[in-house]
């Protein structure tokens, strides 16, 4: 006698799979997206940072605008690590910070 065993079987598996591979496709640009945001967002706050330990650095060094490396060296930033979308951060002659970022549309 056989006993009739139930299960998936290749047309319901292959139906499944074609179902979770669309739903991939709908939700992996998204996801790329976003994190393409969450980047310029970290960026623009670390160059608010930055901007606020050039204002402490020219309170403490008679309006002497600093460079990158001059922060660093007195200890007002740990490295130049640049923003999390890899742009790098640039201080101009009038002491104001800048990175270049990445545009998104939303």
């Amino acid at each position: 006698m056989m006993k009739n065993e139930k299960g998936f079987t290749l047309i319901e598996m292959m139906i499944v799979m074609l179902i979770i591979s669309i739903l991939l496709f709908i939700t992996i640009p998204n996801v790329a997206k976003h994190n393409s945001n969450i980047n310029n967002k970290g960026c623009e706050a670390y160059v608010k940072m930055v901007q606020a330990q050039v204002q402490s650095y020219k309170m403490e060094n008679s309006n002497k605008v600093p460079t990158i490396n001059d922060l660093i060296t007195a200890g007002y930033l740990n490295s130049d690590k640049g923003c999390p979308n890899g742009q790098p951060v640039t201080i101009d002659a009038e002491g104001n910070v800048t990175a270049k970022t990445t545009e998104s549309s939303s």
